[in-house]
């Protein structure tokens, strides 16, 4: 058997990661795949009577089963002073890393029974073990590794001098060892809802790692993609073990090629960003190809979101037909809380049956949104994608890295409080 790849083609979970090409590709599957392509199945919903809002959209709407649920958000949440402090006395060599996980073990504890207090169903475990919402991740493989300096151009956090820290890949990539797979197991052993894992996307490592090292150490890319996506899904067969069914994958590529500076700073590492939507949604579907069908795959896409900045500004249109076609996921997270995400017109490439989870309250500013602009919005979006496939998020975590954007704990409460609110009332 075998698939149809490279531009205008048609993609599925199973289909192998390829180099780009200007020409259709056929490449044959894995052997063993064939009997496994079977459609996703749909999630499964209630029907509930109106509550008679009179701004309701319809005379009837439905409440969701399994995720992405009508009240979601994206993951991380601010960390707690005590965990800020545990951290510090940890770096300094002060308290052990086993005193540092026991904070984090609590500080866990108590975000996952407040998630569950204000009523989201998924819940997570704040990012409270990581710095970096990618970076830990990824360097939980062999042949990743971390240095300092300015390998990013223009693709930097706006409006603030500190910058992450840059990946090197000095060796082949392997997963000799879980990243974290203990993350999720803890989580899941303190939840009572349904817990929710993040991860970046794989097309993180080749857009921010630093070039150079990555082609002295891979000077045939697909072999690069191999070897990673490989890791990818050996990390999510253990998730999926340790009873992982909601799997979220964060990839600011989407979002961010939508903006001419970040289009020109791919440009001079020698790349095509066009080329490179296409590369980057073969390489999640390669890495969540073996996902069972009780597994839940979202992705989320922003556009950057560090101690409250950003990194690009720009519609979706740049990639939503190439992107939004090609990525096999059951719902996409994105970013709509500002004007530098555009209009919903590129909604209209999401493929029939697929979710999209609006973000349309802002995780960066302690302001609450007003209700009735959520669901003109939310309204708005329904012109392009069927309210029964909408739900409503924060358009990124509270706190992608261990800084923290600019708000407070009881604002980041409130404002979960209001996305499930408005979800109630927009779908009952």
């Amino acid at each position: 058997m075998e698939i149809l790849s490279g531009v205008g083609a048609p993609t599925g979970r199973y289909c192998n990661l390829a180099r780009l090409k200007t020409r259709p590709t056929f490449i044959p599957l894995p052997k063993g795949i064939k009997n496994g392509l079977t459609p996703r199945r749909a999630s499964p919903e209630i029907l509930l009577c109106s509550p008679g809002y009179p701004d309701n959209f319809g005379d009837a709407m439905t409440q969701r089963t399994t995720p992405p649920f009508r009240a979601d958000h994206v993951g991380s949440l601010l960390r707690p002073a005590e965990l800020a402090e545990a951290r510090a006395k940890a770096k300094r060599s002060e308290i052990s890393p086993e005193q540092l996980r026991a904070v984090q073990d609590e500080c866990i504890r108590e975000a996952v029974a407040r998630q569950e207090s204000v009523g989201i169903q998924a819940v997570t475990d704040g990012e409270f073990r990581r710095d970096w919402w990618h970076i830990d991740f990824l360097s939980g493989f062999d042949g990743v590794t971390l240095s300092t300096g300015d390998a990013y151009g223009e693709a930097k956090f706006k409006n603030t001098d500190e910058q992450p820290p840059f990946m090197l890949v000095t060796g082949k990539i392997r997963r000799t060892k879980p990243s974290m797979l203990d993350h999720f197991k803890f989580l899941k052993s303190v939840a009572k809802r349904t817990p929710k894992f993040t991860m970046p996307s794989p097309a993180m490592l080749h857009a921010r790692a630093d070039r150079a090292s990555l082609k002295k150490t891979y000077p045939d890319l697909d072999e690069f993609w191999e070897d990673l996506t490989r890791a990818y899904r050996e990390e999510i067969a253990d998730l999926y073990k340790a009873g992982c069914r909601y799997l979220q994958i964060d990839d600011t590529t989407i979002a961010m090629m939508g903006d001419p500076k970040v289009q020109e700073q791919f440009k001079k590492l020698g790349d095509d960003p066009r080329k490179d939507n296409a590369m980057y949604a073969e390489a999640v579907n390669a890495a969540i190809r073996d996902v069972p069908e009780d597994m839940t795959v979202a992705i989320h896409t922003c556009r950057g979101n560090f101690k409250s900045t950003w990194l690009a500004s720009g519609s979706y249109d740049f990639v939503a037909e190439t992107v939004f076609k090609r990525l096999e996921v059951d719902a996409f997270f994105l970013e709509y809380d500002t004007d530098r995400a555009g209009g919903f017109e590129p909604l209209r490439h999401v493929p029939k049956g697929k979710t999209v989870v609006l973000g349309l309250v802002s995780s960066k500013v302690p302001d609450l949104e007003k209700k009735d602009d959520l669901k003109r919005r939310i309204e708005a979006a329904a012109k392009y994608v069927p309210l029964e496939d909408l739900c409503l998020s924060p358009q990124c975590g509270f706190s992608s890295t261990h800084h923290g954007n600019k708000l407070t704990a009881e604002d980041q409460w409130r404002k979960l409080g209001l996305v499930l609110e408005v979800s109630k009332s927009v779908w009952g």
